[in-house]
């Protein structure tokens, strides 16, 4: 054999698998371009929403007390979020009538010092406020804050 033919063999061979790898990739691309146009396509999935490791629950009943009563009740910490949910039924006209009860209850949790998240999603009454542990704000709050020159804080 001369070094003539070892070379072209080896050259062929990384042709070859220079060929084999594009094809696959090409493969994979118009395999995930399918998955794509399926997945918008489907209807989008109901999740219920999360919640963090509830603290204190509200449930707004009609002999209970305001929001912003039960709220100024509750020990005051910056690691914690308030959810408020409001569900709506099936029936025309439920959507909007929780619409504005959410923003009812948000102005409450306003008027005690509060930022509520607002949720509103399907379900069976009544609407609650779930004061929760936050880990994600926990970890924000203990996150080191960079400090500029005239003394305030960064994030």
């Amino acid at each position: 054999m001369s070094a003539r033919t070892t070379a072209s063999w080896q050259t062929s061979l990384a042709d070859l698998s220079l060929i084999l790898f594009m094809i696959a990739a090409a493969a994979i691309n118009r395999q995930q371009g399918h998955l794509r146009q399926e997945q918008m396509t489907q209807a989008p999935q109901r999740l219920p929403s999360p919640e963090a490791a509830p603290l204190a629950i509200y449930l707004a009943a009609p002999d209970g007390p305001p929001l912003s009563r039960w709220l100024a009740g509750q020990a005051a910490d910056p690691r914690q979020r308030l959810t408020v949910t409001v569900p709506y039924g099936p029936a025309p006209g439920d959507l909007s009538s929780a619409l504005l009860q959410a923003g009812q209850l948000a102005d409450e949790a306003a008027r005690a010092g509060y930022r509520a998240r607002i949720v509103v999603e399907p379900g069976p009454p009544p609407a609650r406020a779930v004061l929760a542990f936050d880990d994600v704000v926990a970890r924000s709050l203990l996150a080191p804050r960079r400090r500029t020159a005239e003394g305030t804080s960064l994030r």
